[in-house]
């Protein structure tokens, strides 16, 4: 879509164009559908969270500023109503000593040959607070720090929650690649191991901004 053609359906939705609304959807589905799938534990979540995100870009888009990207400005939309349902929807319990967890290094993921659906799939499996940190900082760049203000929680907090997401990530790619070493073994099949792709590659294969270590 060019940048006139996205204006002129912008310039639309301001005037609640119903038409224009639904171009406007249309066009940008998979692209915050992508961004509350990490977020969400399930498509029909994302999608509840997605059309929430929607329906406040619907109301706030005459706030909009033209000279600026329009999809990083959606993005951070879809990316806070994502948090605003993690926030209303879960009591946090933490049990980890939060003086011990300032000193928690941040693990790396192993490097493992798995597609977009098998790693959104792991993502998705963890629990809600911890896939949430993970999304902020390895995903959308945010510090300790913000992601505290953010989740009113600590540092200490977000640190321990990203380090026990990556051990449970980790665990997940592991299994995975056990699994389809079994199976090709079983079926007398040359076993071609999914530990191949190197890290850079998986940044590509399933995070537009990449995994930040």
């Amino acid at each position: 879509m060019g940048e006139e053609e996205l204006h002129q359906l912008i310039n639309g939705c301001v005037k609640q164009d119903r038409k224009s609304q639904k171009m406007l959807y249309k066009a940008f589905y998979g692209f915050s559908m992508g961004i509350c799938l990490r977020y969400a534990s399930n498509r029909n979540e994302a999608a509840e969270v997605m059309n929430q995100g929607f329906f406040k870009v619907f109301n706030h888009i005459d706030r909009f500023d033209m000279q600026r990207p329009f999809k990083a400005w959606l993005g951070r939309i879809m990316m806070n109503v994502s948090i605003d349902y993690y926030r209303a929807n879960l009591k946090m319990a933490y049990t980890e000593d939060l003086d011990k967890a300032e000193h928690l290094t941040d693990g790396e993921l192993s490097d493992r040959n798995l597609n977009y659906e098998d790693l959104l799939a792991m993502v998705q499996q963890l629990p809600q607070a911890y896939r949430t940190v993970f999304n902020l900082f390895a995903i959308d760049g945010y510090s300790h720090e913000e992601i505290g203000d953010m989740l009113s929680i600590s540092a200490g907090t977000s640190k321990s929650n990203l380090h026990k997401a990556r051990q449970k990530l980790k665990y997940m790619i592991l299994k995975a690649d056990e699994a389809a070493n079994n199976k090709n073994y079983n079926r007398g099949m040359d076993y071609n191991s999914i530990v191949a792709m190197c890290g850079s590659d998986i940044k590509n294969a399933f995070f537009s901004n990449g995994i930040r270590k």
